[in-house]
């Protein structure tokens, strides 16, 4: 298994990794409180929560089998080599955890607290039933030759079509907003 050269780079990865984390982990809290307050999600948009656990909890299949697995660890290994660092760390398990976890919460808020006549879109409904019905044909074809790795790889990726879908069409609050200026 590979190893950081340099105490240092690896010392700024941790650091950075745990900074990131804190930072888009409470860039959801406002909203939360701000429905548990009000105890109404009205003028919340229900397609960004959905769309946003449909990215998140891809995120976490792929960052916790390859964290946690040592049968998708070692197909990685023998694909990148073994002197190859797994790309994921602590860090990045914790974070799309407490984001499913949290924005969980959040659809339950939806389910419970008065909404006015907010639905979720069908593009919305479309685009995760898509991106599910893929993830499950997807499963089918690995399962026969246990390409594990494969599959988490298409997990990856299966955030791809919320994310572009959000950008062009999902306000974020001026909480995240400031947050990503913070960061970034």
């Amino acid at each position: 298994m590979g190893s950081w050269n340099s105490i240092l780079l690896e010392i700024a990865y941790q650091v950075l990794g745990w900074v990131a984390f804190t930072s888009w982990s409470f860039s959801l809290y406002p909203q939360a409180i701000l429905n548990f307050r009000r105890k109404s999600v009205v003028g919340l948009n229900f397609d960004f929560l959905v769309l946003n656990l449909t990215k998140h909890s891809s995120y976490l299949i792929y960052n916790a089998s390859l964290f946690f697995s040592p049968v998708v660890q070692g197909q990685y290994h023998e694909k990148y080599g073994f002197g190859e660092m797994i790309p994921v760390a602590a860090n990045d398990v914790a974070l799309s955890m407490h984001a499913v976890l949290l924005l969980t919460c959040m659809l339950c808020q939806v389910l419970i607290y008065e909404r006015g006549n907010q639905k979720v879109s069908r593009t919305c409904i479309a685009i995760t039933c898509t991106v599910w019905v893929s993830a499950a044909v997807c499963v089918f074809i690995a399962l026969p030759n246990h390409s594990w790795l494969w599959l988490i790889s298409i997990f990856k990726f299966l955030g791809e079509p919320v994310r572009k879908y959000r950008e062009n069409s999902v306000f974020l609050g001026m909480h995240c907003i400031f947050l990503l200026k913070l960061i970034f």
